[in-house]
């Protein structure tokens, strides 16, 4: 039994209010502060600090329209910055972000570049913005290059689905898709790329993770960034790894560790806490 709080703040909120119910579903497009309460009889020990994770979407560091440079990406990140150390001080806090938008960018560049290198470059492009943006905000944060398990005979390989990359128009996007062989779908009114997104299987570095949560709690994990670098053992020595060649979804990861969701999206952050 616990009592579960959602609660959606904007950029450098530092008080709740405006009371009235968000689902999950709705928080990547509601333009208010919210908070809704369910209460139950009995909860963990008041006072404990509750262990979350906070998810910053690849699109949060690059709005749509917006041109994908660093300058943009440190800007967003200070401006989210004082809402995630605030939550810092009064959680144990785990950051995540995605990297659609950034992985996507770096395959135009680099075409001889899987995309598990790639998810690699991204990790730490986005890790170095964040955690800068947190310094300054006063939180040191720690990026951890983090490879995650996932099953290279997925089902998940026979239907890409994961959106990376910019934006294109119906013409730009069937020119790419016959010239480069990408598989390209619909993403509202244009088209992006899409590439395979497996089920994580196992966070490699998730010892890592809990020794800075355990011995260094002013200190602030990044980590599964773009949903970590997808890797697979190999079936004939299973303790040796290799690439593979996809992106994993940061939500997916966040439940495999099985710790409440924290969500930013669209420049509002959503989080379910058990209080």
């Amino acid at each position: 039994m616990f009592v579960q709080r959602q609660v959606l703040l904007r950029w450098g909120l530092t008080s709740r209010r405006m009371f009235s119910s968000a689902t999950a579903s709705s928080a990547s497009s509601a333009t208010s502060t919210t908070t809704s309460t369910t209460t139950s009889s009995s909860g963990p020990a008041k006072g404990k600090k509750q262990r979350l994770v906070v998810a910053v979407g690849g699109n949060a560091l690059q709005r749509r329209g917006d041109r994908l440079t660093i300058e943009n990406m440190l800007k967003a990140a200070a401006e989210m910055a004082p809402t995630l150390a605030m939550l810092a001080k009064e959680h144990e806090l785990v950051l995540t972000h995605g990297n659609g938008p950034q992985v996507g960018e770096l395959a135009l560049e680099r075409a001889a570049a899987t995309f598990d290198v790639l998810g690699a470059e991204s990790m730490g492009q986005i890790g170095y913005v964040l955690a800068q943006a947190m310094q300054s905000a006063g939180c040191t944060a720690v990026p951890i290059l983090t490879q995650v398990v996932v099953d290279q005979f997925s089902e998940a390989f026979k239907d890409p689905t994961k959106f990376v990359g910019p934006i294109y128009g119906s013409v730009e996007a069937q020119a790419l898709q016959q010239s480069l062989g990408w598989t390209i779908k619909p993403d509202g009114e244009y088209y992006r790329r899409v590439v395979p997104s497996p089920p994580p299987e196992e966070i490699l570095q998730i010892d890592a993770v809990r020794c800075l949560l355990e011995n260094a709690p002013d200190v602030l994990p990044i980590a599964c960034g773009g949903g970590g670098v997808p890797v697979c053992r190999v079936p004939a020595n299973p303790n040796t790894l290799q690439g593979v060649e996809a992106v994993i979804d940061k939500v997916r990861v966040e439940n495999l560790r099985n710790y409440r969701i924290v969500m930013i999206c669209n420049g509002l952050l959503w989080f379910s806490a058990v209080l």
